[in-house]
């Protein structure tokens, strides 16, 4: 049997179709890559989030101090054998930070993963679909945005219980509707593209059509929900350690908050160095979060670049638009 230069189905055909969809990939890749190089606030968020890694993973490394040990007079200062002070029983605090934050990095990308891909599906599923589907779906949407937020993960937390896979499976329980109605309504747009039109009158079946067409012009989207999601699972789960509602025997920045409000850190000097420090991690994490998540959004949609200008700079740039507003104000 001969083969021509037009045969896609042999081999050569094969490998040639898996080379343009990997072109396609690493270029998409390329462009993320050149633009978040441009993003300083993508760069600075990214950096954060490293050093958080690097951190969880280095615990051991980073501090001389087991994680139970008490090996220190209680409520003692700052000092070169306890670079952060100690606690009501003698625990070093920079320990308690370090491996505190292993919770954090495990409940937000845990949580983010789980609430994205379950977004994922029912927002894809439904804006595509459309009809009886995407008003079952959305219908579920409406009813876990409408409930009450922080209310319903107390009585949840306390109902089902505080360990950490609890606390994971309550945080994903309402986080997955806000993504599933972003990604809905970037399908819904998607799906009028005139490769997925093509792709539709050809007969394609609407896995193929999903995996090769929709996900791919949504994946951006899909980075900064994920992005979104962990920023809201590190905090939410430093609200319910806070409110005692967290893993007891887990170390994590809100338990840390948690106890430190309950024995008295408040009333002292200890504050300083008992408080201040998770509050200061807590921060940074969502801060990091929010730098790479707005990258993120301005590379899913490119024209947000040209409408993220301060309006007091464009103000201060154009001496008309200052008369202008001036007039309008008298």
């Amino acid at each position: 049997m001969g083969t021509n230069g037009n045969d896609t189905t042999g081999p050569a055909g094969i490998g040639g179709r898996a080379a343009v969809r990997g072109g396609r990939f690493s270029g998409w890749l390329r462009r993320a890559w050149s633009r978040s190089n441009a993003s300083r606030l993508g760069m600075a968020g990214g950096a954060i989030l490293v050093f958080v890694v690097l951190m969880a993973l280095l615990a051991p490394v980073l501090t001389p101090y087991e994680l139970d040990a008490r090996g220190g007079a209680p409520f003692r200062p700052p000092s070169g054998s306890h670079l952060l002070g100690t606690n009501d029983v003698g625990r070093d605090i920079l320990t308690d930070l370090v491996y505190g934050s292993r919770v954090s990095v495990v409940v937000g990308f845990v949580v983010a993963l789980v609430a994205t891909v379950t977004g994922t599906l029912v927002g894809t599923v439904a804006g595509y679909f459309g009809g009886a589907v995407d008003n079952v779906a959305m219908r579920l949407v409406d009813l876990s945005i409408a409930l009450p937020f922080l209310p319903l993960l107390i009585v949840l937390a306390a109902f089902l219980g505080t360990n950490l896979g609890i606390t994971i499976f309550v945080i994903s329980l309402v986080l997955w509707a806000r993504p599933a109605r972003v990604l809905r309504s970037q399908v819904l747009s998607v799906k009028e593209r005139g490769d997925v039109q093509a792709a539709r009158a050809m007969g394609g079946r609407p896995r193929h059509i999903l995996r090769r067409h929709v996900l791919p012009g949504i994946a951006p989207l899909i980075i900064a929900q994920f992005v979104q999601a962990a920023t809201i699972a590190i905090l939410i789960e430093a609200s319910l350690a806070f409110l005692g509602l967290g893993d007891p025997t887990r170390i994590s920045w809100g338990t840390m908050l948690y106890y430190a409000s309950s024995r008295g850190a408040f009333l002292t000097d200890a504050w300083m160095w008992w408080v201040v420090p998770p509050g200061l991690a807590i921060s940074a994490v969502a801060v990091g979060f929010a730098f790479v998540g707005y990258a993120l959004e301005e590379l899913a949609d490119p024209r947000l670049r040209n409408h993220r200008v301060p309006a007091l700079v464009q103000l201060n740039a154009d001496p008309a638009g200052r008369t202008a507003l001036s007039g309008s104000a008298r």
